[in-house]
């Protein structure tokens, strides 16, 4: 099943982990999908990643991060896109991630975690579905 408008999600790997295997794997994944994909590349900051979603006016934005910092950075990338009044665009994450950290982030906003081994199809099947619902909303 392919998207029926193409979601914009620029996929980000902010802080200093140097391991984007993941991330350049989900990008692929969701442009096979059907959606516009656009890859930051290593090491953004929260700033860096908010800009790129209010300049590519992205639909959802998704953080991939390994290096156990997802509950300083999750948050601050949150508050960035509040910032910029993007506070409509959908956040998602990937990542060796705690189940009890899952929970604390969903608490905050993000709108699902994937962790290692999750479905690339399922992942674009849920980012379509949740996009589409938001916007028939």
């Amino acid at each position: 099943m392919f998207v029926e408008r193409p979601y914009r999600i620029v996929v980000a790997k902010p802080g200093l982990d140097g391991h984007d295997r993941g991330a350049k794997t989900i990008t692929r994944a969701l442009r096979d999908h059907g959606f516009e994909v656009i890859y930051t590349g290593l090491h953004q900051t929260p700033e860096q990643i908010a800009e790129t979603v209010l300049q590519e006016d992205a639909d959802g934005v998704g953080l991939s991060l390994l290096s156990g910092a997802h509950l300083t950075l999750f948050p601050r990338v949150m508050a960035e896109l509040k910032n910029r009044d993007l506070d409509d665009v959908m956040i998602f994450g990937g990542g060796v991630i705690p189940d009890g950290d899952v929970a604390i982030l969903k608490e905050q906003g993000v709108s699902e975690i994937f962790g290692p081994g999750s479905s690339l199809r399922a992942i674009g099947e849920w980012l379509e579905s949740a996009l589409d619902e938001r916007e028939n909303a």
